[in-house]
């Protein structure tokens, strides 16, 4: 599954920043997963100073082992930036699985 997840940016931008430098290493999918967006947000021009806690919604999917598959891109209308997210069935974690699925395989 493609998706993404939304990050206001009231706070000019310093929460996704510090999202995508500290969770895209961790959570990067695989080269040929990535993507790049065609309006990015700077996130090189907001200040280091913040170490913000994932949205809720952004913990979930990467609690089921969601990876990240590139830097914000910029949605000036909506005022947020958007990480893209990829989530392999398979990758979901086995409890997960139960609960979703009731064991079955993805």
């Amino acid at each position: 599954m493609v998706g993404c997840c939304s990050v206001s940016l009231h706070d000019g931008g310093a929460t996704v920043s510090s999202l995508w430098r500290r969770l895209g290493l961790r959570h990067a999918a695989a080269p040929e997963c990535r993507v790049q967006p065609h309006l990015p947000f700077p996130v090189h021009l907001v200040g280091r100073g913040c170490d913000a806690e994932a949205p809720p919604l952004l913990k979930g999917y990467l609690r089921l082992g969601a990876q990240l598959m590139g830097p914000p891109a910029w949605d000036p209308d909506f005022g947020c930036a958007d990480l893209p997210l990829l989530l392999r069935l398979e990758d979901v974690p086995a409890r997960y699985q139960r609960h979703f699925w009731g064991g079955r395989p993805a």
